[in-house]
C-alpha cells in the first residue's frame, strides 16, 4: 500500500546563471518542478512509499519529468497523453533592486484535461494519505473537478487527506480563488496555508492562532498549519496550538522551501507523530532545502536529523 499519494501539475524549469537576464542568456539549468512532485519527493527520500500521479505528454519533455522523479523514489502514476504539451517556467534571479523575475509557459499543458476516470482513483482510496494544493484547481475547470472528485474520493475511503493553499496571483485572483478553495476545505484533514494568503484570499484577520482556530471551525479541519516566513509556523490539532520556529539557513535556493515544509511534515504525520515533531521535521527539511539548487529537496534522513540536534547537517563524523 502506498503511504502518500500527490497529484499535481508539474513543469520543467528553465533558469539562466544566477544574475542573467533570460533575454540574454545563451544557457539555461533544466529542473523538474512542481507542488506535488516535490513535496511526493521529499517524503520519499524522508522514509515515505510516495506516490506522484498527474498527466503528461508522451514526449521527451514530458518522460524527463517522470524519469526525474522515479530517479528519487517516487512511484510515477500518470496519464500519458498524445495531446497537450509539457508546461515550462522561467526563473531569472537578480539582486536588489531588481528581484526574482518569474515567467509561466503553461498554456495547453497535458495535465489540463486529468479527468477523475483517467486518475488511479484506487491508489488514492487505499493510500495513508492524499495531498494536492490550490494550484491544480486553478488551471482549468477540468482540475477544479477533478481536485475536488479526488479529495472526496479520499475522504470517503478514510485516507488522510492534505491540501496546502499555495495561492498563486498569476492564475487567479482573490476573488475567485476564495470560493473554489473554501469548497474544498470540508474534504480536507490537514490544512497548510501562509498567513498573508489567509488574510488576503481567505479574508481571515487576526493573528495566526485566531486564523486556525477560525478554519478548523468553520471546516471542521483537524489539523490547521498557519506558515509565517521567517518567523515559523503555528499549528492547531485537537484544540492545541504549537509552534516551530525555523532553522537558521542560507537562502541560496529558496524555491520549493514550502513544499519541502509540507513533505518533511507529512513524512512523520503519516507514520503516526504528533504535529509537534513533524512540524520540527518539516521545518528542518525546509532549511535544508535552501542549500539545495532545484525545486526538490535532495536531502536524507539523518542530515534533516542533524539539522533538528545541532542547527547543521553535519553528518561526516
Amino acid at each position: 500500500m502506498t503511504d502518500l499519494v500527490t497529484f499535481g501539475e508539474t513543469m520543467l524549469r528553465l533558469s539562466p546563471p544566477h544574475g542573467e537576464r533570460i533575454e540574454t542568456a545563451d544557457q539555461y539549468d533544466v529542473h523538474v518542478a512542481g507542488a506535488e512532485s516535490n513535496v511526493a519527493t521529499a517524503a520519499q527520500r524522508l522514509g515515505l512509499d510516495a506516490a506522484w500521479t498527474s498527466k503528461l505528454p508522451d514526449s521527451p519533455p514530458g518522460r524527463k519529468v517522470a524519469n526525474e522523479l522515479r530517479g528519487h523514489g517516487v512511484t510515477v502514476d500518470v496519464v500519458w497523453s498524445d495531446e497537450g504539451r509539457q508546461g515550462t517556467y522561467y526563473l531569472e534571479t537578480g539582486e536588489a533592486p531588481r528581484g526574482n523575475n518569474v515567467i509561466y509557459d503553461r498554456r495547453d499543458a497535458a495535465v489540463t484535461t486529468a479527468s477523475t476516470e483517467e486518475l488511479p482513483v484506487d491508489r488514492i482510496e487505499s493510500a495513508e494519505a492524499f495531498h494536492t494544493t490550490g494550484i491544480t484547481p486553478a488551471l482549468s475547470d477540468t482540475l477544479e473537478e477533478t481536485t475536488a472528485d479526488l479529495l472526496a474520493a479520499a475522504q470517503d475511503a478514510g485516507t488522510t487527506t492534505s491540501f496546502d493553499l499555495n495561492y498563486r496571483s498569476k492564475l487567479w485572483e482573490p476573488a475567485e480563488a476564495r470560493p473554489v478553495l473554501e469548497g474544498l476545505f470540508p474534504d480536507v484533514d490537514v490544512l497548510v496555508v501562509a498567513e498573508r494568503d489567509a488574510e488576503n484570499v481567505l479574508d481571515r484577520t487576526g493573528d495566526a492562532e485566531s486564523i486556525a482556530g477560525g478554519l478548523a471551525d468553520d471546516f471542521g479541519i483537524e489539523v490547521v498549519i498557519v506558515t509565517r516566513g521567517s518567523r515559523g509556523a503555528l499549528a492547531l490539532a485537537d484544540g492545541e496550538t504549537s509552534e516551530q520556529p525555523t532553522f537558521e539557513a542560507s537562502n541560496a535556493h529558496p524555491v520549493g522551501t514550502g513544499d519541502s515544509f509540507v513533505g518533511g511534515f507529512l513524512s512523520q504525520y503519516v507514520r503516526g507523530a504528533e504535529v509537534p515533531e513533524a512540524m520540527e521535521y518539516g521545518s528542518a527539511t525546509a532549511a535544508l532545502k535552501r542549500s539545495v539548487p532545484g525545486d526538490l529537496a535532495v536531502v536524507t534522513p539523518d542530515e534533516v536529523e542533524a539539522v533538528i540536534e545541532g542547527g547543521t547537517a553535519d553528518i561526516s563524523r
